[in-house]
């Protein structure tokens, strides 16, 4: 952090070889830190309703097969598998109301 005169706090970054000079609001400050993706969580992506569960505990499913159905906005979406593996913990069951992050499905 670097401050001028005025006592304002400026953070720096460079970028192509230039350096650049910046404030911060508070709310980049106190920002979620960013988490990469677990593949092996299967989370809601939008609050809804769960319709059908298509699985069950130690289930190894394929790459595209279906797991369950969401119900969001009147709209109801297939949630599928994003690669093979084995079911290790269901969350849900039917008619559940989740929010957006709950994590539905746990994978091995």
């Amino acid at each position: 952090m670097v401050e001028d005169k005025n006592k304002k706090e400026y953070s720096t970054f460079e970028l192509d070889g230039v350096e650049y000079k910046t404030i911060l609001p508070e709310r980049y400050k106190t920002r979620k830190k960013y988490e990469p993706v677990n593949p092996k969580l299967v989370k809601a992506f939008i609050p809804g309703t769960i319709k059908k569960v298509f699985v069950r505990k130690g289930r190894k499913v394929r790459e595209g097969d279906n797991l369950l159905l969401l119900e969001a906005m009147k709209m109801q979406t297939y949630v599928t598998a994003q690669s093979d593996g084995k079911v290790k913990q269901i969350n849900i069951k039917k008619d559940q109301m989740v929010s957006k992050g709950f994590v539905m499905i746990e994978m091995e």
